[in-house]
């Protein structure tokens, strides 16, 4: 298995890096920005507009059609994944699960779970692996898609998937746990298989829902 890439800039990691510590109150947004020029009351002026994850429609474990809409009244945790993964899946969902639990019930949170496995991964396959996990309520969501739907939103999240037939279970990805804001904003990104990586993300999904308040 490929070890994890997350494919962002040096100056975004030296930034989410330095809000890992106790006394910051705010996440950083991850991803590429840029310089945008306007005028306004006939005054220009700059601002900047940031990578965001770009609209979809996939199909669910329901057999529903989820769009982007769905996840606009607070923030998410979206990662990539495969049901009959052999390797680095089943520790960073059992990870997720741990989030999920924590926050079942709170409507400002939600999970997004995409499969990058569009031959095997059915909604039937996906509603029965959901159940085996233990998740009770539409907070979670595992959805599948074309490849290219699910593989082009994977490089907006900013991270690794690809086919490859010479691996156990047929698909290479990262085990990324990525925090998404109400703006579809990247605010963090985080090992999946890792606990201390995941006890990071429960402390900075607080930071962020704190800007909410």
């Amino acid at each position: 298995m490929r070890s994890i890439v997350f494919l962002v800039s040096s100056f975004v990691f030296a930034g989410f890096a330095g809000c890992n510590n106790e006394t910051s109150k705010t996440l950083p947004i991850l991803g590429s920005r840029e310089p945008v020029t306007k005028v306004v009351d006939g005054k220009t002026i700059t601002d900047t507009l940031y990578h965001s994850i770009p609209d979809f429609e996939l199909l669910n474990q329901d057999s529903v059609l989820i769009t982007n809409q769905a996840f606009e009244n607070g923030v998410y945790i979206a990662n990539f994944f495969f049901t009959h993964c052999p390797s680095i899946c089943p520790t960073m969902q059992r990870n997720l699960l741990k989030v999920y639990e924590k926050y079942k019930g709170d409507e400002r949170v939600k999970f997004l779970s995409h499969s990058i496995d569009f031959r095997h991964d059915s909604p039937a396959v996906l509603k029965s692996y959901a159940e085996k996990l233990g998740v009770t309520n539409d907070q979670w969501q595992f959805v599948t898609g074309s490849k290219a739907a699910v593989y082009n939103l994977a490089d907006s999240y900013m991270v690794y998937t690809k086919e490859d037939s010479n691996i156990p279970g047929g698909y290479d990805h990262s085990g990324y746990l990525l925090l998404i804001d109400s703006n579809r904003h990247i605010r963090g990104a985080y090992d999946g298989t890792n606990d201390a990586q995941t006890a990071l993300l429960l402390d900075e999904l607080a930071i962020l829902l704190k800007e909410y308040e």
